[in-house]
């Protein structure tokens, strides 16, 4: 196992090292570039001329290159021309808010989503499995941000059984740890911070969480029907091995492989789609400033996200790599 983690750390190298590449070219390419979000589209030449030396983008484009590779590794990502605060500042203030959106999301998806699938399967043709793949096709149409209002609309402004935004109700004295509101709470003891937390996050979660439960439901039931009509399943069950054996140790164990590369997909997904989530709520995450970012053509904000996306896409790839290995052990003999 150690082995196959030191592999996969040395993969990532090559594919963080072209992603610097592509975000160096792509700024070069945007219109106006990094000078003009700086000084406005009103600027003189000399200001301009005096910006790009102060960017260093007077400089040969390899020289340019390395100072960029610098910044990355050591987490230099410069000021935010929109707040003026440091990038690294901004992303680390907002950051926990949407890692716990998101982990929320998906964590709701795969409790409820794996076994209402597996079960969809078992009993093909019956209501359940019916209302399964109804639900599943009904949670890919709906759009995020239309179910997002809906929830907002009947449970927290008509029947107030939620809050309609925030994160924390005004007035509760919560002390801040590690910026996940809810574990802030328990490592705290304060019970009644860590319980409104997690009543505010009920239905942001509700939320983003349906269009990633609709593809576990029918990736697990697709997967489990799959593996049934497998000749090892048909065996296992003439030898009178038990059925909780049977569903465990050969269909489900089996049936998960492909459903967790979709869960590390989906994953990686609503860290990054949670923008219209977030405004909805009032959520004060990265999604929101990123909004604000993308209209003041905020270019060191813009180019800290999508190394952020991609790096939590590469990360999130190698842990399904790990799960598969747990799962399936001829991953780790290949």
């Amino acid at each position: 196992m150690l082995r196959l983690i030191v592999r996969r750390l040395l993969q990532l190298v090559p594919t963080l090292f072209g992603l610097s590449v592509l975000l160096f070219v792509w700024l070069r390419q945007l219109p106006g570039g990094p000078v003009t979000a700086r000084l406005g589209e009103r600027a003189t030449e000399a200001d301009r001329i005096q910006m790009e030396r102060l960017l260093g983008l007077d400089k040969p484009l390899w020289e340019q290159y390395g100072i960029f590779l610098r910044d990355l590794i050591t987490l230099d990502f410069g000021d935010s021309t929109r707040t003026g605060r440091p990038v690294w500042d901004e992303f680390t203030q907002r950051f926990p808010a949407t890692v716990e959106l998101g982990l929320s999301a998906i964590l709701l998806a795969v409790v409820a989503g794996i076994p209402l699938g597996y079960f969809a399967a078992r009993r093909r043709g019956s209501w359940l499995d019916a209302g399964a793949v109804s639900g599943s096709l009904l949670g890919i149409c709906v759009p995020v941000f239309f179910l997002a209002f809906i929830l907002k609309e009947i449970f927290a402004v008509t029947l107030g059984w939620f809050p309609s935004s925030g994160r924390l109700t005004t007035g509760i004295d919560a002390t801040e740890v590690t910026g996940f509101a809810v574990l802030d709470g328990l490592l705290t003891r304060e019970w009644d911070a860590s319980a409104d937390a997690l009543w505010h996050l009920v239905l942001p979660a509700v939320a983003l969480s349906s269009i990633p439960l609709a593809v576990i439901v029918r990736m697990t039931r697709a997967s489990v029907l799959e593996v049934l009509q497998e000749d090892y399943v048909r065996t296992a069950e003439s030898k009178g091995l038990h059925r909780a054996t049977v569903r465990g140790r050969h269909v489900l164990r089996n049936a998960l492989l492909p459903v967790i590369t979709a869960i590390g997909l989906l994953t990686g997904s609503l860290l990054s789609g949670a923008v219209l989530t977030e405004t909805v709520f009032a959520w004060n995450g990265i999604g929101s400033f990123i909004r604000d970012a993308i209209d003041a053509r905020d270019y060191p904000v813009l180019t800290s996200f999508i190394l952020f996306i991609a790096l939590a896409y590469v990360l999130i790839n190698m842990l399904v790599d790990l799960t598969y290995s747990l799962i399936d052990p001829r991953v780790r003999v290949h």
